[in-house]
């Protein structure tokens, strides 16, 4: 249904990270680095980011330096909060939480309203030069919880999380944009913020089951999913989630069913302790295939790949069918006609929740 694996293209092993950039392009030290390093692919975020012109040049200065025109290059476009390109030179996007509100009115208008501005979300992301988004979020929102979810949630129902989600991800598909979903097994119930601090779930396993986790139970087959820095305590009182073997192999793979490329939540965030490279080192041995590094400093990103290694095994198996997801995109550029058809149509589906004016150059 997301995708699948191609056979007959040429199976590369990349090293087991994605990693960040510093600034708005390559230094010189980077592409020595990154040509060296070989990851398996790169992310960048709203430092990185200054216009139409400047993205372009630099995902496609990413995909020259490691001589790989499918590398993937990710990057964290939600909406709402979760925005990299962001107006005057691209549309505002908004929250997951308004297509919540607008399914409570109408499910319908909700899930073609989710799927329109993922589809045109993907447009401006491919223009970009972004093959791979890290969105939908599955997580639910739970009263009374840290806001580092809070709207970027669609809601606290499964039934809705799961429709919404799965719009997104089809949008995103259709764009030639491959989804990431994230945070699994469930991010809902941190009471703090895991970029600052480590938030720990007293929830039953039960209840975990029935609620936070079933959501990626019904979208297992997405391609890729990125981890929670969770420390669930009915599961694994010693380690989060990221690093924790029992939430990896007992609940992520086993109990969800999850047999695609799992990619770690950032390696730099608070929640984890220890140094770069042991967090590195323990979210792999763990069962994380890909260790995520987002800040692109220096001395953070060399401890990341002296403790990666290249991919082997399941993990280069998984991290192959992602890359071929990507390399089999036949991306269908719509008419400026259809664009502008799309973006009447969602202020339309919108207006009861949400208005914006639309100031994307």
């Amino acid at each position: 249904m997301w995708g699948a694996s191609l056979s007959g293209l040429e199976v590369k092993k990349p090293r087991a990270c994605i990693l960040g950039v510093a600034g708005t392009e390559l230094s010189n030290w980077e592409k020595g680095f990154f040509r060296e390093a070989d990851p398996y692919g790169f992310i960048l975020f709203a430092r990185n980011v200054e216009d139409r012109n400047q993205v372009r040049a630099l995902t496609s200065a990413l995909r020259d330096t490691v001589g790989n025109s499918n590398i993937p290059i990710f990057v964290d476009q939600e909406g709402g909060r979760v925005m990299r390109l962001k107006p005057p030179h691209w549309r505002k996007i908004p929250a997951a939480g308004v297509f919540g509100e607008l399914f409570d009115r109408n499910p319908e208008d909700a899930r073609e309203a989710a799927y329109i501005n993922a589809r045109l979300m993907a447009m401006d992301l491919r223009e970009a030069g972004f093959n791979t988004t890290c969105a939908p979020v599955l997580d639910l929102r739970f009263p009374g919880m840290s806001d580092v979810v809070g709207d970027r949630s669609y809601g606290a129902d499964v039934t809705k999380v799961v429709t919404l989600a799965s719009a997104v991800a089809a949008g995103l598909l259709d764009g030639a944009i491959a989804p990431v979903i994230k945070h699994i097994p469930g991010h809902g119930r941190a009471a703090v913020d895991s970029h600052k601090d480590l938030p720990v779930v007293s929830a039953s396993h039960d209840t975990l089951s029935q609620l936070d986790f079933a959501p990626f139970v019904q979208m297992k087959d997405v391609l890729a999913a990125m981890s929670a820095h969770l420390l669930f305590t009915a599961i694994d009182d010693q380690r989060p989630g990221t690093v924790s073997p029992k939430v990896i192999n007992d609940v992520i793979r086993t109990e969800i069913g999850f047999e695609n490329l799992l990619i770690s939540d950032d390696l730099s965030m608070e929640a984890l302790g220890g140094s770069i490279a042991s967090r590195t080192h323990e979210c792999l041995h763990a069962g994380c295939d890909i260790a995520l590094h987002c800040n692109g400093k220096r001395t953070e990103m060399e401890e990341v790949v002296s403790m990666a290694p290249l991919l082997s095994g399941a993990g280069l198996v998984r991290a192959q069918t992602f890359t071929n997801q990507i390399a089999a995109f036949k991306p269908d550029v719509p008419s400026s006609t259809q664009v502008m058809d799309w973006r009447v149509r969602l202020a339309d589906l919108l207006a009861p929740v949400w208005q914006a004016e639309d100031t994307a150059k």
